[in-house]
């Protein structure tokens, strides 16, 4: 069946292809249930890659969807959905009509120092925004800036972002981010940043105003060994912006600009309000979908309630439009850099002595020893809401070496808008998550939580007996309630399987949920020696 007959989870028809690299093909899309265009970016099962690299692959490209898909900002492409179909997962984007800022350079040479101000604020805005939330781009360059036709300018392409605990379950030594852009300490093989997003975007908008990138070497070798071991080039070309571009380019990340003094010293250099720093461009139609109303019968019964929809619902916007030919060469030039740079900088690691991908396992992968003895250490942390709501501190014990980081849940029809605080062990193997949903009572009741993680599993969700547990000390609607379930992520060949222990406690109006995830192989020692023994330390400040 060819693709433009294909649809993606029984709602997303495929119109036709925008392009297709090494990782992954994008098509334009019709959205059959909100009648809007969209962007489906499929991800493909690289050839040679073992089975159980792929399932991580396809998890991790869940995560990391979900994670993005809670960004909201004018200057960001706005993630819709993310489904799985055949096993595979696809990522719903909107469909922004425009041109790369790597087109606009070729089209003139280099940009004015408004345009250059107002590409700086508009990604450090977007690169601020993510990076509140944990999330780094690690791939900001000209060709993931676009430059809209009304005007607008907005970061794209967080294909290989992903949230810094995460880090675990990355493959040592893929290539990630594009070598004239990265930040020495990458390229040098180390994790990264917020701060090298902001190394990136400092060479972006060098590139921008001298028309050229700040490291150009005869190979990528040379662009990498200039990267790491040379001088930060002087901007060329950026008049009052120099500063700005040399604060971001900083050898040391700890002396980089923070992307708030960027967007304070452009903000002079800005183009007038009710101006435009680009040319605006009138966009040619795309192809759309016309289809007939059903015919309905006056006493024909409803369709069954479908659940909770999978993102936040917002203002449709209007049929996007995008003039087709050139985004294709677009596309082709992007994927063509991408490989010839992606094979430079594995050798260059390969050369270093750097491993350049893991050993293929042969079986079931070996699962990590679970800790007899975990050096637990008292942490205070936050969970609050994107609303600023208060009264979200708490203390926990948890491992020391575990990394931390934030996330934010939209609402859906059972549950309120929550905040989430995760530990992650450093084998990516064990997990636990402090949720919390502010205002959760009178309106709602335990089972509505329940309901709500079981319809976020769908049929992949085992539920266990739910058992009364310890309250928290103070006022209280009803009983807390503690349960295990299990789920299966990935292939039923390759799947993960995880047992999460849940500990359901409510305070005051709120709704806290304290949450350890480990392989199921490993439930029964796990819950003594991880969830009793961190559940129990568990205290709202």
């Amino acid at each position: 069946m060819d693709d433009q007959e294909r649809v993606i989870a029984a709602r997303y028809r495929l119109l036709h292809l925008l392009g297709q690299g090494s990782m992954g093909t994008v098509w334009a899309a019709h959205d059959e249930v909100l009648g809007r265009q969209v962007a489906v970016k499929g991800i493909l099962h690289t050839p040679g890659m073992p089975d159980v690299e792929a399932a991580q692959l396809r998890e991790r490209t869940m995560r990391e969807a979900r994670a993005v898909a809670a960004l909201s900002h004018p200057n960001l492409v706005t993630l819709y959905d993310v489904v799985q179909h055949d096993g595979n997962p696809y990522v719903v984007m909107e469909l922004v009509p425009s041109r790369s800022l790597g087109e606009v350079l070729k089209e003139q040479g280099c940009l004015t120092e408004k345009q250059g101000a107002a590409v700086l604020d508009a990604v450090a805005a977007a690169l601020e925004s993510a990076h509140r939330v944990g999330i780094t781009h690690r791939d900001v360059k000209p060709g993931n800036v676009l430059i809209a036709d009304d005007g607008r300018v907005k970061l794209t392409d967080f294909g290989i972002a992903r949230n810094v605990a995460e880090a675990t379950m990355t493959a040592r030594g893929i290539t990630l981010g594009t070598p004239a852009y990265i930040a020495p300490e990458v390229a040098q093989g180390g994790d990264v940043s917020a701060a090298a997003d902001r190394w990136s975007l400092g060479a972006t908008v060098w590139a921008a105003m001298a028309g050229e990138p700040p490291y150009v070497g005869r190979n990528v070798m040379q662009t990498i060994n200039a990267v790491i071991n040379g001088e930060v080039p002087v901007p060329a070309g950026a008049g009052r912006l120099a500063p700005v571009i040399s604060g971001l380019m900083q050898k040391d990340p700890e002396q980089r600009m923070s992307l708030v003094d960027v967007r304070r010293k452009v903000y002079p250099l800005l183009p007038e309000p009710g101006t435009d720093a680009f040319e605006i461009r009138a966009p040619r139609p795309m192809p759309v979908i016309v289809r007939p109303k059903p015919k309905i019968e006056p006493d024909a019964p409803l369709a069954a309630d479908p659940g909770p929809l999978p993102f936040q619902v917002t203002k449709p916007a209007a049929p996007e439009r995008t003039p087709i030919t050139r985004t294709l060469v677009l596309v082709a030039a992007v994927v063509l850099f991408l490989v010839g740079s992606g094979g430079g900088f594995a050798l260059t690691r390969l050369v270093a002595g750097a491993p350049l991908l893991p050993p293929v396992e042969q079986g079931a992968p070996t699962l990590p020893t679970l800790p007899s003895s975990p050096t637990f250490e008292q942490r205070t942390e936050n969970a609050v809401t994107a609303a600023g709501d208060q009264g979200g501190k708490f203390t926990l014990k948890v491992d020391q070496s575990w990394t931390r980081y934030a996330e934010q849940r939209a609402a859906d029809q059972r549950v309120p808008a929550s905040a989430v605080v995760h530990f992650v062990s450093p084998s990516g193997a064990y997990e636990v998550a402090v949720q919390r949903f502010p205002d959760f009572y009178p309106k709602r009741k335990i089972a509505e939580y329940v309901a709500a993680v079981q319809a976020r599993w769908a049929s992949r969700f085992y539920g266990g007996e739910k058992v009364p547990t310890p309250n928290l000390a103070g006022a209280r609607t009803e009983d807390g309630i503690q349960f295990v379930y299990k789920t299966v992520e990935g292939d039923e060949a390759t799947a993960l399987r995880r047992s999460h222990f849940s500990r359901v406690l409510p305070y005051g109006n709120d709704l806290w949920v304290v949450e350890v995830v480990v392989p199921t192989e490993q439930e029964d020692a796990a819950r003594e020696r991880l969830f009793d023994a961190i559940a129990s330390t568990f205290a709202p400040v």
